[in-house]
Parts: C-alpha cells; structure tokens; sequence
C-alpha cells in the first residue's frame, strides 16, 4: 500500500511507526508541510496518516494549508481510505467531520493512563481496560457527529474516536519512542510548567522499556485492524 503521512513540525514524524510501515511492505511519502504546503491528491496515496504539531486545527489565519489539509482528510475519510489521525492530527479530523476543537481544561503533558470505552458493536476496534500513554497536548475535541467514542482519560474526556470502519483518531501518541519522546522535550522544554497534568523532563524520560513496549504491541494491532482487507485493494 501506499502510506501517506502529514508531517507538521520537523521533530514529530511518524516515530516508532515508520518501521512497522516498512515491515508490512507498504511505501511511505510525506507532505512536511513546516517545508512546503504542497498536498498530495486522493489519488496519490491508499492511506492516510496525519501526526501531531504544535499549532491549532484553527489556525487558519496563520497556517492557510490547514483549510486544505483538513479537505483531503475529510475526502479521505469519505473514500473509505484508512486514516489514522494522532494528536493534532486526530483534531484535524475531528474537525473535518464537524466537530468543535478548543482548549482542553487541562494540559496533558507525559505518562498517563488511558481508559477503554466499553463497546457494544464488536466491529469497532476495541482498546484496553487501561493503558499507560504518552501524552502532549493542550487541546481536545467534542465527537464528531456519527463517531464512536474509542478511550477517555482523567485530564481529557475524548482520547480517541472511530468514524466509519477505516478512521480513527487518537489524542495520546502510540507511536512514541525514547528518542521521539527526547525529541519533544528538548524541543518543547517551555511547555512543562507546573499542573495537575504535566510531568517533568525527568519524570517523561525516565519510563521504562515497558511502556513504550505496551504502545507498540496496541498500535501493531491498530494498523492491522484499519489496513485489514485493504492491501489487496490498494494500486
């Protein structure tokens, strides 16, 4: 398959991903939209994969391409491609199918666990009980109308939705690795002033393999479920 991924700050791309992409034989481009605005057409990619970043869904103003970027995922999403949205990318597409995107009560800074919503449809993709998360964002999102509410968190009600079969968004970041996570710290060291929420550089550096482990083996299930049955389709 062809995996397309929106990269919008130079230090979060697709991490820990990336090698899980590869190892399933699909082709990876990207739009590093912090470089150029340039999108790429429906047609150019089989999936979507939309990370995080450290501006709004509505920053239009200052960031044009994000009216556009978040056209080419709501016509994805209504396509039937898989779209995972991580982080900011899960606003973008919240905000595609209509949802209201704003400052979230609290920050959310580090490791925290994240809550399994109870599921009565079998078809949806079903997270854990708990999950301990990686975590950086201001911002939440309502639901989208027609989506189903996937995970919650204490700080943050919505951690994650599915709309349809093959699109789902995540506020927390599977995709974390050590580095990744080291990446965000040296490079968003201001964010971490005191709250409820927010951990230390020390505290966020210091988890163990385990966690990033435990990540790793839910977001190799998720990829499974959303390109499930896709690969033989894809051009």
């Amino acid at each position: 398959m062809r995996v397309h991924y929106l990269q919008h700050i130079h230090f979060e791309s697709l991490a820990g991903m990336e090698a899980m992409l590869h190892s399933r034989g699909h082709r990876i481009s990207s739009s590093r939209l912090f470089e150029s605005p340039q999108l790429p057409e429906l047609s150019d990619f089989d999936a979507l994969v939309a990370m995080g970043g450290s501006m709004s869904v509505n920053d239009e103003a200052e960031f044009p391409w994000l009216a556009r970027e978040k056209r080419l995922i709501r016509q994805a999403v209504d396509a039937g491609r898989p779209v995972l949205g991580v982080c900011l990318g899960a606003q973008l597409m919240a905000s595609s199918l209509g949802a209201r995107v704003y400052p979230n009560a609290e920050r959310e800074i580090g490791w925290f666990p994240v809550r399994g919503i109870a599921l009565s449809d079998s078809a949806l993709f079903a997270f854990p009980p708990s999950l301990m998360a990686f975590h950086w964002h201001g911002e939440t999102f309502d639901l989208p109308p027609g989506a189903a509410h996937l995970a919650s968190s204490e700080a943050c009600a919505n951690q994650a939705f599915q709309f349809g079969r093959r699109a789902i968004g995540l506020q927390f970041h599977l995709e974390t690795t050590s580095e990744s996570a080291r990446a965000l710290v040296e490079n968003c060291a201001d964010e971490l002033t005191p709250g409820p929420f927010v951990q230390d550089a020390q505290a966020i550096l210091s988890s163990g393999a385990s966690a990033y482990e435990g990540m790793a083996m839910l977001l190799e299930r998720l990829l499974d479920y959303l390109f499930d049955g896709v690969e033989g389709e894809a051009r």
